[in-house]
C-alpha cells in the first residue's frame, strides 16, 4: 500500500488543458473517487498517475518517491480499464497469469497468485473458461483479478463498471466494496456516475473542465456542496434551482421569485447580511420540499402553492413536478402518497436544508445544516 501526491499537476495537450493546477493528497489504503461530466480530465489524471501520459507540469509522488520519469511498469501500479481486454485465446488462468509470466515471476508464485485471486473474485471454476464463455460480470473479474495479482501499491480503475447492465452494476458495486475492505489496498476510482461515486468513495473528488471543485467525503459533497455545479452534479434526482431576489421585511431577509416568497432561515441571517435587494439562487434538493400537511401547516413563512403536472411512481418513492406560479421543482416523496396529476399541494422546503449561492460566483453563500 501507499499513499500517492499530485503537487500542481497540469496536463495539455497543445492548445487544450485537460488537469489544471492539480493538488491532492491520497492517505494509504483510501478509496478515492475522481467523479465529473464526460471531458472534465479525470480519465487524463489517472492515466498521467498511472505513467501513460506524461504530465506537461507538477510532481507525482507514490510512497513519498517523485515518479514522473518512472515507466508506467515500474510505477508499482495496476489499472483496470474501462475495456475488459482480455486475451480471447487465453483461458482464465492465463489472461491471469500472463503478466505475472512477463515479469518472469516464479512459476509456483504465479499459481499461488492466480488461485489466491480467483478465489477472492469468485472465478475458482472458470479458470479453464475462455472470455468468450463468460458473462459481463465475470470478464469484468477477470479483469480485476489481473490487476490483483500484481500486488501493487496501487489500483487505478478507469470506469470499470460501464459495461455492465445496471443490475450486474450493482452487484458489481459491492464487490469491489468488499474487495477494497478486505485488500486495503489504495484506489483511484474513476466514473462519471455519482450513484457510483457515492456509494463507492472514501473522499470524493468532484471534476470540472480539469479543476477540482470540491473534495469531500459522499455526505459532505450531499449536505454541503460548495458551488452551484457539485450541488446540480451531486444527487439524483438533481438539487431545485431558483432564481430570485433578496429582500428586507419587517427585520427579516426573504427570497421572492415569480410565484415564490419564502423567509431566509434565522441560520442563515449571517450569510446573508447586507444582500438585501441582491440576486441570489435558493438551492433545495427534492427530499427537502415537504408534501405532508402537518409538517407543512407548522412552516407559514415557507409555504408555496403549486401544481402537479407529473408524477413518476418509482415504487418505495415517487417523483412529483411542481408548478409553483412560474418555477418547476421536483419534489421526492414516499412512494405511498397519494397525488394525482392535476392536484393543487401546498408544500414547504425543509428550512433547515435550505441552500443559498451567488449567481456571480456559482460559490455557496452558506452551507445546509447537517443533521446530527
Amino acid at each position: 500500500m501507499a499513499t500517492v501526491q499530485l503537487h500542481h499537476v497540469t496536463k495539455q495537450f497543445g492548445d487544450v488543458t485537460a488537469v489544471h493546477d492539480f493538488s491532492l493528497e491520497i492517505d494509504d489504503g483510501e478509496f478515492l473517487v475522481l467523479v465529473g461530466p464526460s471531458g472534465c480530465g479525470k480519465s487524463t489524471l489517472l492515466r498521467v498517475v498511472a505513467g501513460l501520459e506524461e504530465v506537461t507540469s507538477g510532481e507525482i509522488y507514490i510512497d513519498d518517491r517523485l515518479v514522473n520519469h518512472v515507466a508506467p511498469k515500474d510505477r508499482d501500479v495496476a489499472m483496470v480499464f474501462q475495456n475488459y481486454a482480455l486475451y480471447p485465446h487465453m483461458n482464465v488462468y492465463d489472461n491471469l497469469a500472463f503478466g505475472l509470466r512477463m515479469r518472469r515471476v516464479a512459476r509456483d508464485e504465479i499459481d499461488r497468485r492466480v488461485r489466491q485471486a480467483a478465489e477472492i473474485l469468485g472465478l475458482a471454476d472458470l479458470l479453464r473458461r475462455r472470455p468468450a464463455q463468460l458473462s459481463g460480470g465475470q470478464r469484468q473479474r477477470v479483469a480485476l483479478g489481473r490487476a490483483i495479482v500484481r500486488e501493487p501499491k496501487v489500483f487505478l480503475m478507469d470506469e470499470p463498471l460501464s459495461n455492465l447492465d445496471a443490475k450486474l452494476r450493482v452487484e458489481m458495486r459491492t464487490e469491489l466494496a468488499r474487495l477494497h475492505q478486505r485488500l486495503r489496498v489504495t484506489t483511484i476510482y474513476v466514473t462519471h456516475d455519482q450513484t457510483e461515486a457515492m456509494t463507492m468513495g472514501s473522499r470524493i473528488v468532484v471534476m470540472k473542465d480539469g479543476r477540482i471543485q470540491q473534495v469531500a467525503s459522499p455526505l459532505e459533497l450531499y449536505e454541503q456542496p460548495a458551488n452551484l455545479f457539485v450541488a446540480g452534479f451531486i444527487g439524483s434526482p438533481p438539487m431545485n434551482f431558483v432564481r430570485g431576489t433578496l429582500e428586507p421585511r419587517d427585520g427579516d431577509l426573504w427570497f421572492a421569485a415569480a410565484g415564490i416568497s419564502i423567509r431566509v432561515p434565522g441560520a442563515l441571517a449571517g450569510a446573508t447580511a447586507g444582500l438585501g435587494g441582491h440576486p441570489i439562487v435558493l438551492g433545495v434538493r427534492p427530499e427537502d420540499i415537504l408534501v405532508d400537511p402537518e409538517r407543512v401547516r407548522v412552516l407559514p413563512d415557507h409555504r408555496v402553492e403549486a401544481l402537479v403536472e407529473v408524477v413518476e411512481p418509482l415504487g418505495a418513492d415517487a417523483f412529483v413536478h411542481l408548478l409553483a406560479g412560474e418555477q418547476r421543482l421536483t419534489a421526492r416523496v414516499p412512494g405511498r402518497v397519494k397525488v394525482r396529476v392535476g392536484d393543487r399541494l401546498t408544500v414547504a422546503p425543509d428550512p433547515d436544508r435550505i441552500h443559498l449561492f451567488d449567481p456571480a460566483t456559482e460559490q455557496a453563500l452558506s452551507r445546509a445544516a447537517t443533521s446530527p
